[in-house]
């Protein structure tokens, strides 16, 4: 069945937590690993058999996208959420006071918003794009996607595509860790080319706090990460110097600022293990710029003397800032939005027109056939040529005769689903479901 022909006879529910409507607690609380994203959706395609199922899980945004199949409703909102809850072991009437719930259109429409940045705590923030690919790919590798999804996250893709190439929003640097250095790091340093940087964590968004530390004058640099060979390329590729998770401890008491975006399920400095750090800084001072959801770092390690301690929550007015300054930008964006969005429903709706098409045209090529060959066993004496330019007027006829109600049909899948239409068509025609 074709993409659109499934959102027919299905619909779209879209569940989940943003940086907009949950506290970093309840976030970090629901957060998914690649692996436990995986193991999630395994668990789904299990307890939801034929449904479809896209899990996006980034630092400010947990959201889980379903689908219905060609014979079976998408799960309710509810369900959804007691899915999520035990998935992370949440409380499940937690989770629901902090969700946010989108159905059909709307969970499209939220998705090219999503993708293009538009929905971000930067706006334009150009890494959103990469994760909703990781997680698309991630749901395929895991078998719960499906024609329906398929279809919405191909096209969300576009969308972010022209909004990223079409308008200003995401020309200057807009990322999360790009705010970290210049509004937060260099608020409390002057230079960095001083200053000795300690990174932990070797994924992306290391990679790329790295590079702006680099832009920004930093020299000493020291990437840690649990697993070893990955700080090793990582600090070979941008210039660092690799160091052994092991020695965190002592790390940590050389350094001057803190970069930290493992993102494990506990944090990996505790307050009692920054008490025995502490006497070896020499009150020197310190800036932690925690960037892992769920937190690397024990927030009450904040409130020590000498020590500046944020998390991306603390982000959020340099964020609105940005905001601010690029919202000239925001009327385009959010037209090609509109735009890409009225394009996959109207493909959507007129698609699902295709069992009614079909059955006229095979109805009337039918009715056409049977006139016809009455009509040649009364005229016995015409030749093949005389047959076939007969043949063509009626199939001319045919056409210019379905030709209105194609147009209609058309044109009401331009707006919304043609269902009054179809409906009359089939009853008009007697066609069956």
């Amino acid at each position: 069945m074709s993409t659109a022909a499934a959102m027919h006879v299905t619909t779209l529910v879209l569940v989940g937590v943003t940086h907009r409507t949950a506290s970093l607690d309840v976030r970090e609380r629901l957060a998914f690993s690649a692996e436990q994203a995986a193991a999630a959706l395994a668990v789904f395609r299990d307890r939801f058999p034929g449904r479809e199922a896209v899990l996006l899980s980034t630092c400010n945004r947990v959201e889980l996208y379903a689908a219905g199949g060609p014979e079976t409703a998408a799960p309710a909102a509810s369900e959804l959420i007691d899915f999520l809850a035990s998935c992370r072991a949440l409380d499940r009437d937690r989770l629901a006071r902090s969700a946010c719930e989108h159905r059909d259109e709307a969970v499209v429409r939220h998705l090219f918003g999503v993708a293009a940045g538009l929905d971000s705590m930067v706006l334009g923030e150009p890494q959103i794009l990469g994760q909703v690919k990781q997680a698309w790919t991630l749901a395929q590798k895991t078998g719960t996607t499906g024609p329906l999804t398929a279809g919405m996250f191909q096209s969300a893709l576009r969308a972010a595509k022209r909004v990223a190439t079409e308008t200003g929003i995401g020309r200057e640097r807009t990322s999360i860790p790009s705010v970290a250095v210049a509004d937060f790091a260099a608020a409390v340093f002057e230079r960095f080319d001083d200053k000795r940087v300690l990174l932990l964590g070797a994924g992306k968004m290391a990679a790329e706090t790295l590079r702006y530390l680099r832009e920004a004058g930093a020299r000493d640099v020291t990437v840690l990460n649990r697993t070893a060979s990955r700080a090793v390329e990582l600090a070979a590729r941008l210039g660092a110097r690799p160091g052994l998770f092991s020695d965190l401890a002592a790390e940590l008491a050389g350094a001057d600022l803190v970069v930290s975006t493992t993102g494990g399920e506990r944090p990996i400095v505790t307050l009692e293990d920054y008490r025995q750090i502490e006497p070896h800084r020499a009150a020197r001072p310190l800036v932690v710029l925690d960037l892992a959801v769920p937190r690397d770092f024990d927030p009450r390690i904040g409130g020590l003397p000498g020590v500046w301690l944020y998390c991306v929550d603390d982000l959020a007015a340099a964020c609105d800032a940005n905001r601010r300054s690029r919202q000239q930008e925001m009327p385009a964006a959010l037209a090609i939005v509109e735009e890409e969005v009225m394009r996959l429903m109207a493909d959507v709706h007129h698609r699902t027109t295709a069992p009614v098409i079909e059955q006229l045209k095979a109805g009337w090529s039918e009715t056409g056939e049977a006139e016809l060959e009455r009509l040649f066993r009364r005229l016995p004496d015409l030749g093949a040529d005389e047959r076939a330019e007969i043949r063509q007027a009626f199939d001319r006829y045919a056409a210019k005769l379905l030709h209105p109600p194609l147009v209609s049909l058309r044109s009401e899948s331009r707006t919304g689903p043609p269902h009054g239409l179809v409906d009359a068509l089939r009853r008009l025609f007697q066609l069956g479901e």
